[in-house]
């Protein structure tokens, strides 16, 4: 798919499906006919829809292409993401808990980003902004970041994500410096409170420069998420934000497309509402082929003649408690 694409596919980002999240006893046999792969662990989203469509994953500059996703302008600097997240101090380790934008408001970030420009920006070649939900770090020189972002690391050690070799040492500097900083701040005391997890550090990844932009073949995008964003703007391709509903999509597009559904939505009406709307689609010809990706690691490959298996009836990974 790096030289076009199949445009009679669409290949959708879901909620989670598996331990019985999924009611509707129809939907459940009707992926259980399809090829299902799961994948337990959290994956960073556009590692895996390029991988689907085979085109070409971004060596760096993941956070340069997400601030692009948002503004619509393709940023010059050497650009790092700085995510907020709490690091859990256990009895030999630190457990990393991402936390998202239901999780602390704009208000927070927009203090804790101010207070890190004010109190360690100075005369160091580097600045902290902050744009709606995501903090930002520039600088002069490219500094080792992680690569990937909190939400992959999430509930683990994050020690086995750190750069390693050379300039590991600054990137832990710039971290530690970054925790003393936000140790006492107000936003913290008052979150905890307010038994709520502080935003004790923030992490940095996705360092790098974004791409110049090329014109590649891509179906046409429906997401909120600026990364994905940022990358088709890269490849000059169609993107649009989520319109609720996949019946939207398939008006808008006239062949196939790639959907994302918001993870801050993450409900099991709208997994229903979406498999029902894409299975209409396959069964009406619209549609010879869905990749249905469900964020809690089950892959289904869906083809039409896949209704010819009436020997599936279940599948183990969509029963309830099954992955306990």
């Amino acid at each position: 798919m790096n030289t076009s694409y199949d445009k009679n596919a669409a290949i959708v980002v879901l909620p989670a499906v598996t331990a019985g999240r999924l009611q509707n006893r129809s939907l459940r046999k009707w992926l259980a006919q399809s090829d299902l792969r799961y994948t337990p662990g959290r994956s960073e989203s556009l590692a895996i829809v390029t991988g689907e469509l085979s085109l070409p994953y971004p060596e760096s500059g993941l956070a340069a292409l997400r601030m692009w996703g948002q503004t619509g302008d393709r940023p010059t600097k050497w650009i790092a993401a700085t995510d907020p997240v709490y690091l859990e101090p256990r009895l030999d380790h630190l457990c990393l808990h991402a936390l998202s934008r239901t999780d602390i408001t704009a208000q927070e970030l927009r203090a804790l980003i101010d207070h890190l420009q004010t109190t360690l920006a100075g005369e160091n070649q580097f600045g902290f902004t902050r744009l709606g939900p995501y903090g930002y770090l520039s600088s002069s020189e490219a500094l080792p970041t992680a690569t990937v972002p909190a939400y992959v690391v999430d509930q683990d050690k994050p020690d086995d994500y750190l750069p390693d070799g050379d300039g590991s040492a600054l990137y832990r500097n710039l971290s530690s410096e970054i925790e003393m900083a936000l140790h006492e701040h107000e936003v913290n005391l008052r979150r905890e409170a307010n038994g709520e997890p502080p935003a004790n550090a923030m992490w940095l990844w996705g360092g790098g420069v974004a791409p110049e932009p090329v014109t590649r073949p891509q179906p046409p995008l429906f997401s909120d998420d600026p990364l994905l964003n940022g990358y088709w703007y890269s490849a000059t391709a169609v993107t649009e934000p989520w319109p609720g509903n996949i019946a939207a999509c398939l008006e808008a597009s006239v062949a196939g497309f790639v959907a994302e559904t918001p993870p801050d939505a993450d409900s099991p009406e709208l997994l229903e509402s979406c498999l029902l709307e894409l299975r209409a689609a396959l069964r009406a010809d619209r549609l010879s082929r869905l990749v249905l990706l469900f964020r809690d690691g089950l892959r289904a490959d869906v083809q039409r003649s896949h209704a010819l298996r009436v020997w599936r009836r279940s599948s183990p990974w969509l029963e309830e408690a099954a992955l306990q």
